[in-house]
């Protein structure tokens, strides 16, 4: 058994980090430098810093938003949001970030997955898949973009073993039926992706409790355990989370 990770994310819109429900009806959580000093000083194993609306919005990652941000960890970043090229990422990594996250790019253009692999190497290259529930796919989830709002009629599960086999180093799937509920993370999504995969998976969308992390390693298959809410709002410590699960037996790092 691998350590697991912690992992707040800082989902940004209009310079502030903001969360929603089913990625829509965004309230303001506060500053992100602010948040992510606070969440290093926590025990944060990394950060996440979504731009979410880069590419409704058809724009670049705001960089000045990376710097800021990693000018006050030392933990290891990851960018997303309209990442769209190797200069794009070339852009991130100098701005600060340690991995980017794309998505949609990916999606539109795969052959990018394994230039960017190649360039800058697999462990600096996440790839996001968001997903919904579709009974008419063989997995029961379909591969969706521009942040939620486009169905791609692609089976998400089969998406990520492409993207295992162009060199993504981390995968990081979203169920959209799970986001910001505070009901648990799609542990049926999750756990279909890790199945497929052999990289490390990151759990996201919809931890509310301290038994949701335990489930996102046990039942979900992931070593990577991304929230927002919960820790923006302090409805749990970072310390929580990590004790709990340390008393559970599964192996964590106390910064």
């Amino acid at each position: 058994m691998d350590f697991v990770k912690i992992m707040p994310c800082l989902d940004m819109k209009n310079g502030k980090v903001v969360k929603g429900v089913h990625f829509v009806d965004l309230k303001e959580a506060g500053d992100p430098v602010q948040n992510a000093a606070f969440y290093q000083k926590e025990g944060a194993d990394e950060l996440a810093m979504l731009d979410i609306a880069a590419t409704i919005e058809n724009r670049k990652t705001r960089l000045d938003w990376v710097k800021q941000v990693s000018s006050v960890i030392s933990i290891p970043l990851t960018v997303g949001g309209g990442i769209n090229s190797l200069e794009d990422i070339q852009l991130v990594l100098d701005a600060g970030a340690n991995k980017i996250s794309m998505n949609s790019a990916a999606v539109h253009n795969p052959g990018l997955i394994k230039e960017a692999t190649d360039r800058f190497g697999s462990e600096s290259i996440t790839i996001a898949i968001d997903a919904r529930r579709n009974a008419a796919l063989a997995s029961g989830f379909e591969l969706v973009v521009s942040g939620g709002t486009k169905p791609t009629g692609k089976d998400a599960v089969e998406w990520a073993k492409v993207c295992e086999g162009l060199g993504a180093g981390v995968i990081l799937p979203t169920s959209m039926d799970g986001d910001g509920t505070l009901a648990g993370y799609d542990l049926e999504f999750t756990r279909a992706i890790s199945d497929a995969v052999n990289v490390p998976v990151v759990a996201s969308g919809g931890a509310g409790t301290l038994e949701h992390f335990y489930e996102g390693v046990t039942k979900g298959g992931a070593q990577i355990l991304l929230a927002a809410s919960v820790f923006h709002y302090r409805t749990l410590s970072i310390k929580q989370v990590k004790t709990y699960l340390f008393e559970k037996g599964l192996k964590v790092t106390f910064h």
